[in-house]
């Protein structure tokens, strides 16, 4: 995948499709593209689909593939926020928290992993389920606000506010634990867990979360997306 990323807090990924190549996109998350590049939707199978609702995302992907010489497209988030490169090689996984998936080289498997410890899941502020990529290819990811990488070693452990997780690799432990004292649990202002990660492993973590920004979410009809945009709500009641 070639590609350039613009922007600062609200970044574009200006994707350049090769001729017989394609990449795919999360629905809704296309900005433009030259007139030469086609638009289909790919569901990779109604099983894959409905694992990609579990993990976040819409029904179907997105997929573009140009016609005649090489093709452009633009891809963003929707929210404010960074866009973060992964290059996979084959059989590598990346852990990623449920609606960060932008796009990739259609050679990257899209699934969902199902957190180790329930009680992680349920507190810790993604959910049991979180998104598994699996390489070969190149795979985009949108975080909120500014992005921080931690490289940690074995044993070594950060406690993160739930929800600012974007992705981690799956030799990372984690878990969640108590911020401390009821009376700190309280009146702390932090909550009531923190998400620990214990190394070895790389950490991206994002600071702000989603919900932070959630009034200027696009509206999910953008881009065609209404119906992957219904079935995501349904799929979160």
């Amino acid at each position: 995948m070639k590609y350039t990323i613009s922007g600062d807090n609200l970044q574009i990924a200006n994707i350049e499709i090769l001729p017989n190549s394609q990449i795919n996109a999360e629905s809704g998350a296309m900005i433009y593209k030259s007139g030469n590049v086609n638009i289909e939707v790919e569901s990779k199978g109604i099983k894959r689909a409905f694992k990609r609702i579990l993990g976040g995302e819409s029904l179907f992907l997105t997929r573009f593939s140009s016609v005649g010489g090489s093709g452009l497209v633009g891809v963003g988030g929707n929210v404010p926020g960074k866009i973060k490169v992964f290059k996979l090689k084959a059989g590598e996984t990346l852990i990623a928290e449920r609606g960060a998936y932008l796009c990739s080289d259609t050679s990257i498997d899209i699934s969902v992993t199902l957190v180790k410890k329930i009680g992680a899941g349920l507190f810790g502020g993604e959910g049991i389920l979180l998104q598994k990529l699996t390489g070969p290819g190149t795979v985009l990811l949108h975080a909120a606000g500014d992005l921080i990488e931690y490289n940690l070693e074995s044993g070594q452990r950060l406690d993160v506010d739930t929800g600012h997780i974007v992705a981690f690799d799956p030799s990372i432990t984690y878990d969640i634990r108590k911020v401390g004292s009821v009376k700190t649990m309280v009146f702390g202002g932090e909550g009531l867990f923190l998400a620990q990660m214990t190394g070895p492993g790389k950490v991206v973590l994002q600071s702000m979360t989603k919900n932070m920004l959630k009034p200027q979410v696009k509206s999910s009809s953008r881009g065609g997306a209404a119906l992957g945009g219904i079935l995501r709500g349904m799929a979160k009641k």
